[in-house]
């Protein structure tokens, strides 16, 4: 293969230097794209959350509009009013007791992560485990005050 600027064959290092370069180029435009990409996935689950959020704070604020007219329609039935609220307070507390029942019974389904402990313990084995290998000392180097360095 020629190089156009001076028309000689390019060496092997060449060609390899060339094929390096165009590959961390090609690496540095994917991670530039895939971060475009998401960035555009952030912004719009940011949006979304913040819809879900307004969502739920409407639906918080609708609560007491209709539990005072669950109360009145029930006393629109004849009962004291009192007794209305009362219902409609115990409906709520046995409401938030199965909402808390559902919640320990998820809590205590939790478990460490014991795949992952185990490997991060055999890996923590291995490490404690190994010796360094030493490559070929090729000669020694005397420093100025007499000490002997090895080099490789």
């Amino acid at each position: 293969m020629a190089a156009p600027e001076t028309g000689t064959e390019r060496t092997v290092g060449q060609l390899f230097a060339s094929a390096t370069a165009d590959l961390s180029a090609l690496v540095h435009d994917e991670i530039a794209l895939a971060k475009q990409e998401i960035k555009k996935d952030v912004v719009r689950g940011a949006s979304g959350l913040g819809s879900i959020g307004a969502a739920a704070v409407i639906l918080l604020a609708s609560i007491p509009m209709f539990s005072f007219a669950a109360a009145y329609g029930i006393h629109s039935t004849g009962l004291g009013l009192v007794w209305c609220f009362l219902i409609i307070g115990g409906v709520y507390v046995v409401l938030a007791v199965i909402a808390a029942l559902v919640a320990i019974r998820f809590f205590k389904k939790l478990s460490p992560p014991e795949r992952t402990i185990a490997g991060a313990k055999a890996t923590a084995d291995v490490l404690k485990s190994a010796k360094p290998h030493p490559g070929p000392v090729v000669g020694a180097v005397v420093s100025g005050d007499g000490h002997k360095a090895l080099t490789r």
